[in-house]
């Protein structure tokens, strides 16, 4: 799981949508300093932009990554992003963590979009 989820692929769909128009570029250097960097929206004039720097890599189960949000208002959002994998029943238990918000309305509202995310994800594979 590991290896698909680090995959171009994957993490291309990981920001996915199936809204007509729907723009993902992701780059990723997957190395301990190195950048994943995600530009993603409904258009290309209207993107959010994600660039998480690799602190841990330990394959096969866990990345750490310094993330920082850019808004469509230009306005940005540093925090803490943690996956880890764990055999579970024949398969993968994927957990994400974030930490470091500034507020919890923050923390809440981003929080909203990721069980979209990981559902694509889980079509995906």
């Amino acid at each position: 799981m590991f290896d698909l989820f680090t995959s171009p692929a994957s993490q291309r769909e990981f920001y996915g949508d199936d809204a007509p128009g729907w723009v993902v570029d992701s780059r990723c250097e997957l190395r301990v300093g190195g950048v994943w960097e995600i530009a993603f929206g409904p258009s290309p004039d209207e993107l959010y932009r994600h660039r998480h720097v690799f602190e841990a890599i330990e394959r096969p189960r866990r990345l750490l990554l310094a993330t920082t949000e850019t808004r469509l208002d230009g306005s940005t959002l540093a925090f803490s992003t943690e996956f880890t994998f764990a055999p579970r029943d024949g398969a993968t238990l994927m957990t994400m963590v974030q930490w470091g918000f500034p507020s919890d309305e923050l923390r809440d509202g981003h929080g909203r979009g990721l069980p979209h995310a990981f559902d694509r994800l889980a079509r995906a594979l």
